[in-house]
């Protein structure tokens, strides 16, 4: 198991422990979140729908639950530096995540005629 690996087991095991989610400690605005989405850059790399790109992952209409997107984010040692709180505040990460849940899916590509 790699290094980054472990620092976010650890710290999707302490937001357990704590019980304490972003979800539950603050209200979400998608809006706001689509906001510091683009002001924090991540679209750069993932998107603007957060449909993934060379440089980032695919963070949308599947986003992963609050506790592993906060994990990451925080703790990451891969190619996307880690965001402090400094940085990234735990209300903007939140409505980040808000933002990337309300992004809809695209249509099933048999419906579309030019692709049939």
């Amino acid at each position: 198991m790699k290094l980054h690996q472990i620092k976010i087991i650890a710290g999707l095991s302490l937001l357990a422990f704590s019980g304490i989610t972003l979800a539950q400690t603050s209200n979400t605005s998608a809006e706001k979140g689509k906001q510091a989405y683009v002001k924090n850059g991540c679209w750069q790399c993932h998107g603007f729908v957060g449909q993934g790109g060379i440089a980032g992952a695919k963070l949308a209409p599947d986003t992963k639950p609050i506790e592993y997107f906060q994990a990451f984010v925080r703790h990451t040692n891969g190619p996307m530096p880690p965001y402090s709180e400094k940085i990234l505040s735990n209300q903007d990460l939140s409505d980040i995540h808000a933002y990337l849940k309300s992004i809809p899916k695209g249509p099933d590509y048999k419906t579309l005629p030019l692709l049939n």
